[in-house]
This record gives structure tokens, sequence and C-alpha cells, in this order.
């Protein structure tokens, strides 16, 4: 899989999830093609997203002319459906989708999507939509909860120029308007780490701070 900033995405269902994800997507300025086999949501999506097609997702053929090799993520938001969940997480495999995100609804569905080949299952009930689309975008954000449409909390990887520096040296509330949390090394979290914590390659930052801000942090290199 490529760069997360510059993968496309396909998904697969177009339900409240669904459009979620696909929307929060695109307005980030990636490629997306929303399936779903109601001609009106389609419609409704349309002038959201890249494309937006009415198509079976267990009709291969139709999948197949539609391209969906060609996408780095497909998103299977599909959970009522059990077969069709199934189908589409398999064909995207079949046809090279190198990560596919599928939603289940409840653990015996999650289990069999695993077994279909599903590189990872999420829950609507504990996830929402522009959670999971924000943590693919991002190659060194691990995880981000919005607190607001303005501020977020995110887990973050260890960017390479902080590496060997400590919290007093990075300045990050003057710096990136951001203020740290916690410093998590392996499973052990330190709590509201002292100035003088310096960072290591295996580390990750809880920080809290501007959606601006940490839009800024998703653009860097890590």
């Amino acid at each position: 899989m490529k760069n997360k900033k510059n993968s496309d995405f396909v998904v697969f269902g177009l339900g409240k999830f669904g459009r979620s994800v696909a929307k929060t997507l695109a307005k980030h300025g990636h490629e997306v093609l929303a399936i779903d086999n109601n001609g009106e949501i389609v419609q409704e999506i349309a002038d959201f997203v890249t494309h937006a097609v009415e198509a079976d997702v267990t009709d291969n053929e139709a999948l197949k002319a539609l391209g969906i090799g060609n996408f780095d993520v497909a998103i299977v938001a599909i959970a009522n459906n059990l077969q069709a969940s199934i189908m589409a997480t398999i064909m995207s495999k079949e046809f090279g989708v190198p990560y596919v995100v599928a939603k289940a609804s409840d653990d015996l569905h999650k289990l069999v999507l695993e077994k279909v080949g599903a590189d990872k299952i999420v829950f609507p009930e504990r996830e929402i939509g522009v959670r999971v689309a924000n943590s693919l975008m991002s190659n060194n954000f691990i995880d981000l909860i919005e607190l607001s449409e303005d501020y977020s909390i995110v887990e973050i990887a260890i960017l390479k120029d902080w590496v060997g520096k400590d919290l007093k040296e990075l300045d990050m509330r003057a710096k990136y308007g951001l203020n740290v949390m916690a410093v998590k090394k392996e499973e052990n979290l330190i709590i509201t780490p002292k100035a003088d914590k310096i960072l290591e390659e295996t580390d990750t930052l809880l920080v809290i701070g501007s959606n601006k801000q940490l839009k800024k942090i998703r653009e860097m290199k890590g």
C-alpha cells in the first residue's frame, strides 16, 4: 500500500457509516469511489465523492468493470447483509486491493471477515466513520478521537526529527500548538511526562490540539 496521504479508496455500502467515511476521505482530497445498490443514496452522495455508482457488490463482473483492483484501500461498510459483506471483502482481495477494512455487526461476523482476508475490522457502535477515515489517511497518526469540529485527541508516532530530543527542546505547545498528555512506551503509559523526558523511536505521544494544527503534523513526514 502506498503512502496513506496519496491513497485512493473504494467504499462499499453507503449507510450512515459508509457515507461518513466516503465524505471525509473525499473532503481531504482523496479519490473515492462510492458503491451502493440503492440509486437514491448514490445520487445523494454523488456531489461529495469522485465517483458514485449504483451496483450490486456481489456481482463479480460489475466490480471488475469498475476497476476495483486499482484502489489502495477498500472499506466494506456493510453489516446488515452478511453475504454482500463477505463477497465484497473476498472480491476486493481477489482483485488485488492491498488493504481491506470491513464493518462487522458482531463477533461472529468479525471472525468470518478475518477468515476471508479483511485486514482491519471495525464496529459501528464502537467507532465512528470520521475517526476511521482520519486514521486511514495518516502515516503518523495511530489513533484519533474528535472532541469537536475544532479539537481532537491523537495518539501519534514519533517523527524522525523528534527522536533523541526531550519535550522541553521540542516545545510542542509553542511550535505546534499541541499539549502532550502522555508518552506511551510499549505497554507503559507515562501521564503528564516531565520536560526532560527524552523521546525514543518506539514511543508514541498522546496529545490534544486543534484540528488545524494536527493537520500540519499529519502532513509531516514520519
